[in-house]
């Protein structure tokens, strides 16, 4: 998955719900600021490429909303009729982002198509940059709060969130230096052409969010290097006999990992029982918060077993 970060370094649940409201409300505030202040710039200077990030900013400003609503979803504790809880919330958020990413392409290509065949004369061009440049350190700003975020909670709905962002440091970049091309007497239609650039890369743009939300979305497992760990901690204990049947998942902030661990044959239930919760401490080590399920399999039933082709054979001691 790309732009994977390693469920282990998740915090606990009630730390990692603290930061992601955190993001989205950040995320909000500053879409709905830059929207008023890029709204007054476009309106003074009729140019395309800062309608162009004037959209954009209006589209963050949606996206970070459905992320709260999202987020707060997701963060709802399991209940009857949910009993893995609402993490795919998050997941689902994703991809409405990237409906509205492929629409707001769509028009603002269109848009600067017009522009570049027919180019209009950009008035306050400096109020314009100005604009622009305090866009950009406010982008900062937030991209570097929600990155923390990101690394902590490894959420989708906050990773989706930081590519908005994150295209919108080239948007407003891109802005500034059409701006600057038409103010020293330029061509017109160079306004109209870097909108069309910064449309293709939005459009581009949604691509990640598409895959990554598709994946959880589709339970795929944990990355190698995660499974790789949790094996390397089962198999630890001095008591393993080996794993099979290693499963994992990410549904918000929530990882769920299940496996059967194999024993010897002679233990009494509860020396095995004992066995199982110390394997599992060793994993929330690592994985803390997480929810794991572990089947305990006598060692020489687990060998007779015959394991799924999608099973690695290398997960048996």
């Amino acid at each position: 998955m790309s732009d994977s970060v390693s469920a282990s370094n998740q915090l606990p649940p009630h730390e990692s719900a603290r930061l992601l409201r955190l993001a989205t409300y950040a995320s909000t505030s500053v879409a709905l600021v830059l929207i008023a202040a890029k709204l007054f710039a476009w309106s003074a200077s009729g140019s395309v490429s800062l309608l162009a990030t004037l959209i954009d900013s209006m589209l963050d400003a949606l996206a970070s909303i459905i992320n709260l609503i999202a987020v707060r979803h997701a963060l709802t504790p399991a209940d009857k009729e949910h009993r893995f809880g609402h993490g795919k919330a998050e997941a689902l958020a994703g991809l409405s982002q990237s409906l509205f990413i492929a629409g707001s392409a769509g028009f603002l290509l269109f848009e600067a198509a017009q522009r570049v065949i027919n180019p209009v004369k950009v008035e306050s061009i400096q109020l314009g940059i100005v604009v622009m440049v305090i866009s950009i350190v406010a982008t900062l700003l937030l991209l570097s709060f929600q990155q923390h975020v990101i690394r902590k909670t490894n959420s989708t709905a906050i990773r989706a969130d930081a590519l908005h962002y994150r295209t919108d440091l080239m948007v407003n970049g891109s802005v500034i230096v059409a701006l600057l091309l038409v103010s020293i007497g330029g061509w017109p239609g160079f306004d109209g052409l870097f909108a069309g650039v910064i449309g293709i890369y939005i459009l581009y743009s949604a691509r990640e969010i598409i895959i990554t939300s598709y994946d959880h979305l589709m339970d795929r497992e944990l990355p190698d290097a995660d499974r790789d760990k949790i094996k390397a901690l089962v198999l630890a204990h001095p008591s393993t006999r080996g794993l099979h049947d290693l499963r994992s998942r990410h549904s918000g902030t929530m990882t769920f990992i299940q496996l059967h661990l194999e024993l010897d044959d002679d233990l009494s239930l509860l020396a095995a029982h004992k066995i199982s919760d110390e394997v599992e401490a060793l994993i929330l080590t690592a994985f803390p918060g997480s929810e794991i399920i572990i089947h305990i399999d006598p060692q020489s039933v687990a060998a007779q077993e015959t394991m799924p082709d999608f099973a690695s054979t290398e997960e048996h001691s």
